[in-house]
């Protein structure tokens, strides 16, 4: 850059004016950097090379899962996913599975939006009651609340059937999904509320066509944590639900996995963890950038 001197003369000078500010690139950028990526190699590691393991030991019968478990199948097969799909009942186990937590999750999700946006959108006696009650049900242990859901669906004849389950699961993801929707509707300009109403959209318009898609990145962030909650859920199915004909994956794996001591089906059962770990990554990788980008938009502001 061309500037004048004291003199008169010209500067050719090209070297880029200094901003204010600390100079970056320190020493202590460098270190934490450096610590950062090294603890997430670390744990990149620890958690693929095992998922790997069993990915390679789902093609191996039990005697090469013995003899030799770190080494690559004799014969890259399916039968032991066909195994575990048919002979151990994981495809029912799976079904019902998907049963279960598709409907918990679509109930959850619209309940909570609509929960979510009234504590957020409006005034009136009992708002904050309401609110702290959601935050409340939060910290308690869902292991003190087993007997009374016991009792509670026994008497309305719920008790070890998919929809008691639906019902239960619901009542469980419904707190965090209030909590977390609410200050995503909180952060929504009222301007465009405003504009909706001055256009004649009633409330229920106003929500499902104008406010409801707004908070698409914050319905699919929440959506996405209920559903791995729910599908790794165990605690609840064990203890609500008894049958076997209705057992979910989580039932389904315990078993299969204690049964017949040392003369269990290893192959099959690694296969049957696949089939388990293999929807959640799949859910995942779908909403990842949904995920991400609604952290960077303020999501838990």
């Amino acid at each position: 850059m061309t500037t004048l001197t004291t003199n008169g003369a010209a500067d050719t000078s090209t070297e880029p004016p200094r901003r204010g500010g600390r100079a970056t690139g320190t020493g202590g950028d460098v270190a934490v950097s450096t610590t950062s990526h090294t603890l997430l190699v670390i744990w990149s590691v620890v958690v693929i090379v095992p998922f790997l393991w069993v990915l390679l030991s789902s093609f191996k019968t039990s005697q090469e899962i013995l003899a030799s478990p770190f080494s690559l199948p004799a014969e890259w097969s399916f039968r032991n996913y066909a195994a575990a799909w048919t002979d151990a009942g994981i495809g029912r186990f799976f079904l019902n599975t998907v049963v279960v937590v598709g409907c918990a999750l679509a109930i959850v999700m619209l309940l909570g939006a609509m929960c979510a946006y009234v504590l957020a959108r409006y005034r009136f006696p009992g708002n904050r009651l309401i609110y702290n009650s959601m935050l409340a049900g939060l910290t308690f242990p869902i292991f003190l609340a087993i007997v009374p859901l016991f009792f509670i669906l026994r008497n309305f004849g719920l008790l070890n059937t998919l929809p008691g389950l639906i019902l239960t699961y619901v009542a469980f993801a419904l707190p965090f999904t209030v909590f977390f929707l609410h200050s995503f509707f909180r952060t929504l300009p009222d301007e465009i509320y405003e504009a909706a109403v001055m256009d004649g959209a009633g409330e229920w318009r106003t929500f499902f066509q104008v406010m409801l898609p707004m908070a698409r990145p914050g319905m699919a962030s929440v959506a996405i944590f209920n559903f791995l909650g729910l599908w790794n859920q165990f605690l609840l199915p064990v203890a609500l639900n008894t049958n076997q004909d209705n057992y979910v994956l989580t039932q389904g794996m315990a078993t299969f996995a204690s049964q017949a001591g040392y003369s269990v089906d290893f192959g099959a059962l690694f296969a049957a963890v696949v089939l388990t770990v293999v929807p959640v990554l799949v859910v995942y990788l779908i909403f990842q950038r949904r995920l991400e980008g609604s952290v960077d938009k303020g999501t838990f502001r």
